[in-house]
């Protein structure tokens, strides 16, 4: 049974309402905000609807269940999410990064990718070297929201582990974006609804797609230099005006767009590298992401998360998919603590502070969730699979708190090396 407009509106208002509150809850519990939105899509979905008999077919309101028009207010938040991050990478402080804090990102993404690759290697062999890659990809993405609130809170952010956290975290999720875009063009999971792709490799071979991903990343970088200059100008006038956020917007579609349907790179891949050029020009795009985190939190945001939750059903889970999943939590917060960690040790940080690397890195959210359902929209893995990553940022979640307060925990020294305006400064000093 085709679900109406009318209908979709009223499940856009029960899935805020569900999503809100129960969003309240988690961060009452010192959970994000996002792991209630999920649940309330579970409440809301055929994960709990569909255990009661003669429920599923019965063609209710609810339970709220897949449709296009609810997956397009998806699409939307997911774009907005990528979009957000972009604008908050520093690329300047990125470009200023010592070697240290480099090498000690590498590590977080080097070890999860090589954990998920044995992960699905082992159980998962249905499938091929790429989805096995692809679940370590899931495993690099970093969100320090949590880490960061919780090193505020404990007077410990403007030191050199804050520094190094906060730095690594960004690059994680660069080359995730990076890693995520060459799976999927070697895989040929865009390239069906790619006509650009298909004219010009019909027997979809991966060196021809891999040299047509980075064709895109010329283009949208040259294209970069034209809007930068162009927000720049506006700047010099009126920043805050607002159509730079209308502009920003659709700067981050049109890239979303040309990124997938032209060049067959994720149209999460574009959205992030929208952002991530804007953000060059500094009092533009704080202004952008302040106007647009207003209608991202409202409504697409709450709405992308629960929706993965609505997507979640109990009736697939099988005694491998459990397996899968609490192994792959394990190893995922494993590859950063031993991955971050065990480099920062190798640079001179003394244990502990190493310690309190890979335990600040373990923090996964809304960048994970966004690759995985990716990565599932284009067949590269299974839809039961999401609940892995859904546990995975639950898990991190409650534990990076809990662990930080543990390693800082009669700890009363002052600030190791106070954060500076060159961040590369911060990785070139060692751990006293």
């Amino acid at each position: 049974m085709a679900t109406t407009v009318l209908e979709v509106i009223f499940q856009l208002a029960i899935i805020l309402l569900f999503a809100k509150g129960f969003g309240l809850l988690a961060r009452r519990i010192g959970l994000p905000e996002v792991v209630g939105n999920i649940v309330a899509g579970l409440i809301l979905g055929m994960a709990i609807w569909g255990l009661i008999p003669g429920v599923k077919d019965a063609g209710w309101i609810l339970p709220i269940g897949e449709n296009k028009m609810l997956s397009v207010f998806a699409k939307i938040g997911v774009l907005l999410i990528l979009f957000k991050a972009g604008l908050e990478t520093d690329l300047n402080a990125m470009k200023s990064l010592g070697v240290k804090s480099l090498l000690i990102a590498l590590g977080g993404v080097l070890l999860p990718l090589l954990f998920g690759f044995l992960l699905g290697m082992w159980l998962l062999p249905q499938y091929d070297w790429k989805t096995w890659i692809f679940i370590g990809t899931i495993m690099t993405a970093t969100s320090v929201g949590i880490t960061v609130e919780t090193l505020k809170a404990l007077g410990k952010l403007n030191t050199k582990v804050g520094a190094i956290i906060t730095s690594a975290a960004i690059i994680d999720d660069v080359i995730g974006m990076i890693v995520l875009t060459i799976v999927m063009s070697m895989s040929g999971a865009s390239s069906t609804h790619n006509p650009v792709l298909k004219l010009i490799n019909p027997d979809n071979l991966p060196f021809i797609t891999i040299i047509w991903m980075f064709v895109f990343f010329i283009v949208a970088i040259a294209a970069g230099f034209v809007i930068v200059k162009m927000f720049k100008n506006i700047g010099q006038h009126k920043a805050n005006v607002h159509r730079v956020p209308i502009y920003s917007l659709a700067i981050c579609f049109i890239y979303a767009f040309v990124a997938e349907y032209i060049f067959g790179v994720a149209d999460i891949t574009g959205a992030y590298f929208a952002g991530a050029i804007l953000s060059i020009c500094h009092s533009t795009a704080e202004y952008a992401d302040k106007k647009i985190d207003v209608g991202s939190y409202i409504i697409f945001s709450p709405v992308f998360f629960a929706y993965i939750g609505i997507q979640i059903s109990f009736e697939s889970f099988t005694g491998n998919i459990i397996l899968v999943a609490v192994l792959f939590v394990i190893l995922s917060i494993l590859g950063k603590v031993l991955g971050c960690g065990g480099i920062a040790k190798m640079f001179g940080f003394n244990l502990k502070d190493s310690t309190r690397i890979g335990i600040g890195m373990i923090a996964r959210g809304e960048v994970a969730l966004a690759v995985t359902s990716t990565g599932i929209a284009a067949g590269l893995l299974g839809q039961e699979y999401i609940s892995m990553t859904v546990l995975l940022v639950l898990v991190s979640s409650v534990l990076a708190p809990i662990l930080l307060k543990l390693l800082y925990k009669n700890d009363d020294s002052l600030p190791l090396t106070p954060i500076s305006s060159d961040v590369g400064e911060l990785s070139n000093t060692q751990s006293m």
